[in-house]
């Protein structure tokens, strides 16, 4: 499988016919190797019944690999959904509010890592105060499901 450079990102996309094998069109958490390293990480759906993810600098490092290269990925799904990185702004919006932050903590951990993918999923900040905000409304009009 080749990497690809897509803006600031070095991504590995999942062949159409390996991602139909994964149990959801959504997030999936998987482990498994990338050239005999260990992996684990959360493939992300790409809008075209495909999955990806981003492969990071010091992956690429550790491996001696670059946008354009090809690897040999070996992975398998697991529910074994380790906890997200929050980001800053993000824990501290629910600091802030603490029944809110009561609730994130009543959400699965993919259901977290869905939350954290769409507040950064945009450089703009503006844009990314206006989701967390959204999603702090969200939670405080218990308007979502805890077992996702």
């Amino acid at each position: 499988t080749k990497l690809f450079k897509i803006a600031q990102w070095t991504i590995l996309q999942l062949p159409e016919d390996a991602s139909a094998k994964l149990p959801s069109r959504g997030q999936v958490m998987v482990g498994g190797t990338i050239n005999g390293h260990d992996l684990k990480t959360v493939l992300e759906p790409d809008g075209k019944w495909s999955h990806f993810f981003k492969v990071s600098k010091e992956l690429r490092d550790t491996l001696g690999i670059a946008a354009g290269d090809t690897v040999t990925l070996v992975i398998e799904s697991t529910k074994d959904w380790p906890e997200p990185e929050v980001p800053t702004d993000l824990k501290d919006a629910l600091a802030a509010d603490p029944p809110a932050f009561d609730r994130w903590a009543a959400v699965t951990p993919p259901a977290r890592w869905d939350w954290i993918r769409w507040i950064t999923g945009t450089k703009n900040a503006e844009t990314r105060a206006k989701r967390s905000a959204s999603m702090l409304r969200t939670f405080a009009q218990r308007r979502f499901n805890a077992g996702n």
